[in-house]
């Protein structure tokens, strides 16, 4: 017999002799008010030996060496546990844990931004969590805006209270990538007029990354990223169990309701819902009823998950339809009441007719609209091999986007846009080498963009195809957690020659498409490009304690430019701008430092994070004007704005400070304090206009945020955690904005007091009947308008009879919010 198949029988009688001896650790974790606690982290001390709980809670170690062990459990929101245990040969040990309810957000586990799932503690990126409890204490028009008043440094560019795009420390659009369960959201987020398309009834968690993470995303996550994570079921076998949500705004009118059901049956879990909004206009005490900000959504979301011993795998899918008004802020230059538009190419914007009445506030929407629908199907998937894992994420989306600007022919779209996106991520997390986590995987998306039967096309059909590769480590050494990584991106982008023509048939525009060109115009010349970009982070984090840390990371992100950016040259009727693109931009690219510490001690809350980024290749856009300094009018009524690129700086802080004496446990005190400053460093520019180019557009001004609660403590038959807060919402005049061409102007400070109340209803035998939350924002009834807000410039006159320019915010709104567990 050769000698090498002697070595392997003895090498493998050895192995199996040593198996043999082994033991097994195995058991249950709960918590003593959820009961048991999924996907939660065993693991043993200075080993590379580590598992997951179950859907039960239970966990098995295998094939452990006889000897004592510390074994540590960590689950989201829960204290970490280490227990001592002896493994002996042959024999199971039975190690049962209990875990605390944590009150240090330092132990919650991330999912966002990271390689695998990694505690706030050792990641050196400021995150941000948000719970569906913190957002339900935050009654908000949009999930957006809930996340605004839990997360200092995040702020939104607003049309209305229906349509929020998220910005981080002053950068948002393309820059911030929003994600759905992991998957990232498309929909043509280029686009001013409309929202994120996410049901916020079926979201469970927020996940707030606050810079660079081009490093796990590719190109678009050069700010940020927001992560919003369904609900995921977590209960006893062969239940079925849910949620019924009614929610009422007082000033436009807001109704909303939404069902969700879970069930759970052996290793399965399903959930279902569906929800559905409508508002009126919203109103102010200077503008009344604001016409064209009315809105109605419906949305309808499935998911079916099974988790076996090989890991698991889940199946969702999402449909979002959403119809809102188009505001353009056109009025009777005396009286200032609103006007609407009859007329098409006779439209004259300053002589048109009075909205009567009745229709301010009707929940019937005007003929001028835009239609947004969006579908997602998406599997995401993890396979366990050996002490590693394979995480397969596979998505469809389609977003179909419709504006209706023509009021002589309401039927005709002026826009009619379908964008469809493949995306795909696969990820391998290597099992541990001398400590060093290693993961490595590849990303991207296929995407193709299409014209309908349209009138106005403002980007071109293009074909999209992104690849990205990434390579990450991370190591412990003591109390000091290293992690970095290294990326490196590809993004194609194609169209063709796209020729538009008049069409006798309606007196519009057309596209004509064919060999026949004659009598056309070619609007986008024919356009192919490859950018790439190299990323990477680096970053630590030393734990001074279990209450003290201290953290610090450079980054290095990149953005390929938008579609508008190099190949707008159209209207937008919704954004009522005419966007020019400029195709030589070359991608952005930003270098960002961020140091930290944080806090969390017995009385008091502490964290202080600042940030230094530095921007290439900044890209923004800017109002038009011609050699007199009057505005370029392509399009009648309708404002133009041309793309610029140039360097840029942007700095600043986000402190907070969180009082929850000891002793006096009823006391909560919130407080929160974010800077942002945005410097335009494009030299030969600022040499020729001076200070008016000297800072950024939508940089968001000082903004302090004060929450004062009180959580009664004595116990009671009927109410349940009930509570009592005022909140003071305090924004700084912002006098820093982009004033060349009157692109901005400068925004007077305010301040927003807002009061509420919750509480949980309970029967006689403890069980919740309902949770109920009351809100005033606005309680004063401040008249104040946001620097982001877009209606701000909504303005065709020079001067007001009332002294007061462009459209206000809303006005004081009462909200009121029932949740019924079924």
């Amino acid at each position: 017999m050769p000698k090498f198949i002697i070595l392997l029988i003895l090498f493998i009688t050895k192995s199996s002799s040593v198996l043999a001896q082994n033991g097994t650790i195995k058991g249950q974790v709960t918590a003593s008010t959820d009961g048991p606690v999924s996907h939660a982290s065993v693991s043993i001390l200075n080993k590379n030996t580590g598992t997951r709980t179950g859907i039960n809670g239970q966990y098995e170690l295998r094939n452990v060496p006889p000897g004592t062990y510390t074994v540590i459990f960590s689950s989201v929101g829960y204290q970490k546990q280490q227990l001592v245990t002896e493994v002996k040969s042959n024999a199971v040990v039975l190690l049962n844990v209990a875990l605390i309810k944590s009150e240090s957000r330092l132990n919650d586990v991330i999912v966002t931004g990271v390689s695998r799932a990694t505690e706030v503690r050792k990641n050196p990126v400021p995150v941000a969590v948000m719970s569906k409890k913190d957002m339900d204490r935050h009654v908000n028009n949009n999930i957006i805006d809930a996340v605004i008043k839990g997360v200092p440094g995040v702020s939104a560019v607003t049309t209305g209270p229906n349509v929020s795009k998220p910005f981080i420390r002053g950068l948002g659009y393309n820059r911030v990538l929003t994600l759905y369960d992991g998957i990232r959201q498309e929909g043509q987020q280029w686009g001013d007029e409309h929202g994120i398309e996410i049901d916020q009834y079926g979201i469970a968690r927020a996940e707030v990354v606050k810079g660079p993470a081009s490093l796990s995303y590719g190109s678009d996550a050069l700010a940020g990223v927001i992560n919003m994570i369904p609900y995921l079921p977590n209960f006893n076998n062969n239940a079925l169990k849910g949620d019924y949500t009614v929610d009422y705004h007082t000033n436009n009118g807001l109704i909303g309701t939404s069902l969700g059901l879970a069930y759970k049956h052996n290793d399965w879990r399903y959930t279902i819902r569906g929800t559905g909004k409508w508002a009126h206009n919203y109103t102010n005490n200077i503008d009344g009823p604001v016409y064209g900000t009315a809105y109605g959504e419906l949305n309808l979301s499935a998911m079916a998950r099974v988790d076996k011993k090989w890991g698991y795998t889940q199946l969702a899918a999402t449909l979002f339809n959403n119809k809102q008004e188009i505001p353009d802020g056109s009025r009777d230059s005396l009286t200032r009441r609103f006007t609407r538009q009859v007329l098409d190419n006779a439209d004259d914007i300053k002589n048109r007719p009075i909205v009567p009445d009745h229709e301010l506030k009707t929940y019937r929407l005007n003929p001028l609209y835009q239609h947004i629908q969006h579908y997602r199907l998406y599997s995401s998937s993890q396979f366990k091999l050996g002490d590693g894992n394979i995480n397969l994420l596979l998505g469809g989306q389609q977003s179909v986007r419709r504006e209706y600007n023509h009021p002589t022919q309401p039927q005709q779209a002026g826009l009619y846009v379908v964008l469809n996106t493949l995306n795909y991520d696969v990820k391998y997390n290597l099992p541990q080498l001398a400590g060093i986590e290693t993961s490595a995987g590849v990303n991207g998306m296929y995407q193709t963009n299409r014209s309908k039967n349209a009138t106005d096309f403002p980007i071109p059909d293009y074909n999209l195809f992104d690849i990205g590769t990434f390579l990450f480590a991370k190591k412990t050494f003591g109390r000091m957690d290293i992690s970095g990584g290294i990326r490196y991106d590809n993004r194609s982008i194609k169209w063709e020659n796209f020729f538009v023509a008049n069409n006798p048939q309606n007196g519009f525009q057309k596209r004509v498409s064919g060999a026949d060109t004659i009598g056309t115009y070619l609007q986008f010349p024919a356009f192919k490009k490859r950018y790439t970009g190299l990323s990477g982070s680096l970053g630590l984090t030393y734990n001074v304690s279990e209450r003290l840390l201290l953290k610090a990371n450079i980054a290095r992100g990149y953005r390929a430019p938008n579609i508008t950016e190099i190949g707008s040259n159209g209207l937008d009727p919704g954004a009522h701008i005419v966007y020019l693109g400029n195709r030589t931009f070359k991608p952005e690219f930003n270098v960002q430092q961020d140091i930290g510490v944080i806090a969390y001690l017995k009385d008091i809350d502490l964290s202080a994070e600042l940030f230094n980024n530095n921007i290439y290749n900044y890209i923004y856009q800017a109002r038009l004007n011609d050699a007199n300094g009057e505005p370029v009018v392509i399009v009648p009524g309708n404002s133009t704005y041309q793309y610029q690129q140039s360097e840029a700086r942007l700095y600043g802080a986000e402190l907070t400070l969180n009082l929850h004496p000891e002793k006096l446990k009823w006391l909560c005190w919130n407080n929160s304090l974010a800077y942002v400053e945005g410097l335009n460093k494009n030299t030969e520019l600022l040499a020729r206009v001076g200070n008016a180019a000297k800072y950024l557009p939508f940089i968001p001004p000082l903004h302090a945020r004060s929450e004062f609660r009180i959580n009664f403590q004595k116990a009671s038959n009927t109410f349940q955690k009930p509570y009592l807060k005022l909140e003071a919402d305090a924004y700084a005049a912002q006098n820093h904005f982009y004033a060349l061409d009157d692109t901005e102007t400068a925004t007077p400070g305010y301040t927003l007091w807002n009061i509420g109340c919750g509480t949980g209803i309970k029967n006689k035998s403890g069980r919740t009947l309902l949770d109920v939350f009351l809100q005033v924002d606005n309680v004063l009834d401040k008249a104040y308008q946001s620097n982001l807000n877009r209606l701000k410039y909504f303005e065709y006159y020079q001067a007001s009879p009332n002294g007061y320019r462009g459209i206000y915010n809303i006005g004081r709104n009462m909200s009121f919010k029932v949740i019924v567990p079924l």
